[in-house]
């Protein structure tokens, strides 16, 4: 390697750490940049899918974060009135993957796994360091961070932005973040009582015209742990309202009615936005993660999407850092981590949203027939399986040149 300046990331969570990892597990050093002073609480995102998994396998880390969480070999689609239209098997990916299952872990406890790696391989992540902006020649990036003990300027061969959705290296791109916000908030509520009692596999779906909503258990503390539930909210209603354990729980009886209060751990609202950026890179400025698209939960591709993205470009700025390829191998990353996500994340993830909130009762009628057609073909819920488990995305990026 002919260039030891060091590439700079902005951003210590899953996406900004993997690319880290990546880097120096080569022996390419990279710098890592947080705003806040320590890895942030995400009650989010946590569901994690067999490929990612085994990406979390080469960053070194994959063992451990399975000893932590909860493995969920089959999920469900219900309906409110219907109950279980279908059970998809992972088993079925056995040939292709040593992960056939969903797996289940709050993202706040994988991030000090792979902060812990990183520093094993001689990184440091710098928190309280809040980007500020950056410039770019032929020769790097420099960039100013503010910080407690005043302004800090860095020298670097690249800059990654892995800041999240309101991204200030976006923004510093000039790049639009294009798409739309949903209109209605997501509620999620976190409970004790276990819905396993009540026939619900560790991650379920409901669909329903009006009252659709989604089930993960977590392993919170640890056992017996939490389940999270997931509805849509009047987006009229003031938030404290809705954050209220009388909402909660009144959202809870009407979806599942019982004689005594739930025990409500936790209410967290969030808007849900479909945004990809118009471009991933600006000569040696480039955007991973939650920084370049963001999508609604339903199906679990937000984080992994950006796990996968932070793979990629890792091997990509690597192989370029090591003088073992030229930088348009960044644009390989654009091109095939885009794709990724315009035709496939973006496309499933409204697909999900629509068919558990269909109102036309000729329509669902359809979709859900069609779901139950799928499950009872193996080969077809084994193909279906492989685009849901985000398998078919990794290969479709992986084919684009």
């Amino acid at each position: 390697m002919t260039d030891r300046n060091p590439v700079l990331i902005v951003g210590a969570g899953p996406a900004g750490l993997a690319v880290a990892v990546k880097l120096a597990m080569v022996g390419v050093p990279a710098l890592v940049f947080e705003a806040e002073e320590k890895f942030p609480l995400d009650l989010r995102a946590g569901s994690f899918h067999p490929p990612t998994l085994e990406i979390l396998d080469q960053l070194g880390v994959g063992q451990e974060f399975l000893s932590i969480g909860i493995k969920v070999p089959r999920w469900q689609i219900r309906g409110r009135e219907e109950g279980v239209i279908v059970e998809w098997d992972l088993s079925l990916l056995s040939d292709i993957t040593p992960y056939p299952f969903r797996f289940h872990c709050e993202q706040f406890k994988l991030t000090p796994l792979l902060g812990k790696r990183f520093e094993a391989l001689g990184g440091k992540v710098q928190f309280g360091h809040r980007f500020i902006d950056a410039t770019q020649d032929a020769d790097g990036v420099t960039a100013r961070f503010e910080t407690p003990g005043g302004i800090e300027t860095v020298t670097g061969r690249y800059l990654v932005g892995a800041d999240g959705a309101r991204s200030a290296v976006r923004h510093l791109m000039d790049v639009p973040f294009e798409g739309f916000t949903w209109p209605e908030r997501f509620l999620v509520i976190g409970i004790k009582q276990d819905l396993a009692l009540h026939g619900y596999t560790y991650n379920a779906y409901i669909a329903d015209p009006v009252d659709w909503g989604a089930i993960f258990k977590m392993p919170h503390k640890g056992p017996p742990g939490m389940w999270r539930v997931l509805f849509p909210t009047d987006a009229t209603l003031p938030d404290e309202e809705v954050l209220s354990v009388p909402f909660a729980e009144k959202t809870l009886q009407h979806f599942l009615p019982r004689p005594t209060p739930y025990d409500v751990e936790h209410t967290n609202i969030y808007r849900v936005h479909q945004r990809v950026a118009a471009d991933f890179r600006r000569g040696k400025f480039l955007i991973v993660g939650d920084a370049a698209h963001v999508n609604n939960p339903l199906g679990a591709f937000g984080l992994n999407g950006a796990l996968h993205a932070a793979s990629n470009l890792g091997d990509k700025l690597a192989a370029v850092c090591r003088d073992e390829g030229s930088e348009d191998l960044l644009d390989l990353y654009v091109r095939q981590r885009r794709a990724a996500n315009v035709e496939f994340v973006q496309a499933q993830s409204i697909r999900n949203k629509q068919v558990l909130e269909e109102k036309d009762p000729a329509i669902r009628a359809k979709n859900l027939d069609e779901l139950r057609a799928t499950e009872a073909d193996r080969e077809r819920q084994k193909a279906y399986l492989i685009r849901s488990s985000m398998i078919s995305s990794i290969r479709h990026a992986a084919a684009i040149t």
